[in-house]
């Protein structure tokens, strides 16, 4: 099924939001530029009130911003949106993988292997969002194992700003093929130790690497 097929037992506006969110993620859709509902529902094939719904839904995740008179946006990536979800992010994927820890099985465990072996064999022609597509695939297995409805479904809310930042570090600092493998390969040695102390811990030194990165980039303020 391609991105664009309409998939079934789905709201249009769910639909629409998916989409966004991959254009975003992989750059098609460029912070800033004119997000016209018109235009999107003649792309997408669906009227402009599911447009609609779904840009007040990205609005709410920062993912666009609606200007009075003007229209709708792609958010432009500040110092205080990084802060800000970093922080969030941090505090949710440290209780992630404390709950982690004491509950991942053999399928979870696999899962992150199968994700470290691809990120082993990346290389320096790896993409930015083919980087970032395996970073959050080993992340989402942490939050599966978490077994904590609730904290997944934050997760799910920030997810596209963290792909998002990822990929901007990803171009930035394309270093994914020498420090991908072995930050996550040391996380998922913790985790799969059963303390939740210490994972706690490494998921925090997990979180700062990227983050600041992100830090050295020239950004406005908000």
């Amino acid at each position: 099924m391609t991105l664009d097929a309409l998939p079934p037992r789905t709201s249009l506006s769910d639909y629409v939001v998916r989409v966004l969110r991959a254009k975003m993620a992989t750059g098609e859709l460029r912070p800033g530029e004119h997000l016209r509902e018109a235009d999107l529902a003649q792309q997408l094939d669906v009227s402009r009130g599911p447009v609609r719904e779904a840009l007040a839904l990205l609005e709410a995740e920062g993912q666009v911003e609606i200007k009075r008179h003007r229209g709708a946006f792609v958010s432009v990536l500040t110092r205080q949106d990084v802060e800000e979800v970093h922080t969030l992010r941090a505090a949710i994927e440290a209780l992630a993988g404390e709950r982690a820890t004491t509950r991942l099985t053999a399928d979870h465990v696999a899962e992150m292997d199968h994700v470290l072996d691809a990120m082993k064999q990346t290389s320096g022609t790896v993409e930015p969002q083919e980087a970032a597509r395996l970073d959050l695939a080993f992340h989402d297995v942490i939050y599966e194992a978490a077994d904590h409805a609730r904290l997944r479904r934050v997760w799910t809310s920030i997810r596209s700003q963290v792909s998002f930042f990822l990929i901007t570090r990803n171009i930035n600092f394309p270093d994914f093929p020498t420090v991908g493998y072995p930050e996550h390969h040391e996380l998922r040695t913790v985790l799969a130790s059963g303390d939740p102390a210490a994972a706690r811990v490494a998921v925090e030194k997990h979180m700062s690497g990227a983050y600041s990165r992100l830090r050295q980039l020239e950004l406005p303020e908000r």
